[in-house]
């Protein structure tokens, strides 16, 4: 006998053709290559992957899964469209002034200083907190871990090498997040690229870390990661902050970017607002 209807699949909202693929697509990816964007946000994945098929000549998700899952290089130029690689140095000049003046003046009362800049897209964080080191005179005993899924992206942190014709822009930011000197101190130009004094680099480690499924591998006692967490969802927010937890030391601080929170997360009460409007956080004792 044949019973009613299941009602949850009578109402149940229909899933695009888009959607089924692009799933398929992340399962396959995290079995190939164990990169796991299955809790990214879905909106921002979405036009991501559109870009990337646009760019690799793609009509459909499927016919971008055949390319990516079969060709490990092509999977490597598609961490471009997967992951978001834009960032300035001194991004949020404010952000970067009361880290200056109210968090590492703390940090220079223990004897070595570990940062960890999660998600360090390109390094224009990770030479920005080098500056304000040195200028603290803090740089000598700091070691800043700078980690990021993309190899490419690493690379080009590592080398501190940026277009000539951003740096009007990153001068004026350094300025105004309260810089001693003039930023052309740190760098010097050649053939239109700006590039940043090697001397700081004996201070930095560049590694490949996911959050999404990576764990942790050191005690610091400043992560920043700025403008990462509103690419996941709740739920990959929420693994991440559990990540930055556990790595930091009592009292250690977090920074967030400027539209991110702790507000709705499962570890809010972990930590104590320093500065709820520049995103700021301290873990409670």
């Amino acid at each position: 006998m044949c019973g009613r209807p299941d009602q949850s699949l009578a109402t149940a909202v229909p899933v695009s053709d888009f959607d089924i693929q692009l799933h398929l697509l992340l399962e396959g990816v995290f079995l190939k290559y164990q990169h796991d964007f299955r809790n990214y946000s879905r909106s921002s994945l979405r036009r991501r992957v559109q870009q990337a098929m646009d760019h690799f000549g793609c009509t459909t998700v499927s016919g971008l899964q055949d390319k990516v899952l079969n060709d490990a290089e092509l999977f490597s130029r598609m961490l471009q469209f997967f992951t978001v690689q834009h960032s300035e140095m001194f991004r949020d000049p404010q952000h970067f002034r009361l880290l200056a003046e109210e968090v590492l003046p703390m940090l220079a009362t223990y004897p070595s200083i570990k940062i960890w800049v999660a998600g360090c897209s390109n390094g224009e964080e990770v030479w920005s907190l080098a500056i304000l080191l040195h200028e603290q005179n803090l740089l000598e005993r700091s070691v800043i871990y700078a980690t990021d899924i993309n190899a490419q992206a690493l690379r080009t942190a590592e080398s501190g090498i940026y277009a000539s014709n951003r740096i009007a822009q990153f001068s004026t930011s350094y300025l105004e997040a309260g810089g001693r000197r003039s930023l052309s101190d740190y760098y010097h130009a050649a053939y239109d690229k700006a590039v940043f004094d090697r001397s700081m680099r004996r201070h930095m480690v560049f590694a490949d870390h996911s959050l999404a499924t990576d764990n942790v591998f050191s005690e610091v006692h400043l992560v920043s990661c700025r403008n990462v967490l509103i690419y996941f969802d709740r739920r990959l927010q929420d693994r991440a902050l559990r990540l930055f937890r556990e790595s930091l030391v009592p009292r250690g601080y977090l920074s967030l970017g400027s539209k991110e929170s702790l507000a709705f997360s499962a570890h809010v009460d972990a930590f104590a607002p320093l500065h709820t409007e520049q995103r700021i956080y301290q873990l409670r004792a």
